[in-house]
């Protein structure tokens, strides 16, 4: 950041008085400019005995699949958003939402919120952030193909959980992993 969106003026970074870490603060006015998290909202869809999956028209991870899921917007609730990104990338309706993973990923400084939920008479198509769409039942799963590490434990929770027939709220943190050194 080298700009105040208040005032337009310079920032520099510093720790504001009151305060216990370095922000960007404008040389002007003195506003202060936080840097939070991010809030990626999505749904694990169930039809039946599938879940929805969606093949990945963008970037990161073109090509992939993944849960409908995506930035949270101002103005909505964390299931609004979710149902929100279902419609917008597999042009899926779902109801009974249940809110059922968190991901605190801090090394990327990201929030994760999947909902379990219904998807409305099975109904999904391509939208325009998706290449594909599909049911998937366990097995069929491309497991190899999946996009990112919280939807792979997104889904291997959901058949252990239905296995269980129990559905337990669970919070995780994903810590930064290391590639292994090459030998």
């Amino acid at each position: 950041m080298k700009f105040c969106t208040s005032c337009g003026s310079a920032v520099e970074l510093r720790i504001p008085e009151g305060d216990d870490r370095e922000r960007y603060v404008c040389v002007s006015c003195d506003f202060i400019h936080y840097v939070n998290p991010r809030i990626i909202v999505g749904c694990l869809p169930v039809y039946e005995d599938k879940v929805l999956l969606c093949k990945r028209a963008i970037e990161p991870r073109y090509g992939y699949w993944t849960l409908p899921a995506g930035f949270m917007e101002n103005g909505e609730t964390t299931g609004e958003g979710a149902a929100r990104e279902t419609w917008e990338e597999a042009r899926g309706r779902v109801r009974n939402l249940e809110l059922y993973r968190v991901f605190d990923v801090p090394y990327i400084s990201q929030v994760y919120m999947f909902y379990r939920c219904d998807l409305e008479r099975g109904e999904h198509a391509v939208g325009p952030e998706s290449l594909e769409t599909d049911l998937y039942t366990e097995d069929a799963i491309p497991w190899e193909e999946i996009a990112f590490p919280v939807v792979r434990e997104t889904l291997k929770d959901y058949f252990e959980d239905r296995r269980r027939g129990e559905y337990p709220l669970a919070v995780e943190e994903i810590k930064f992993r290391r590639p292994a050194p090459k030998s």
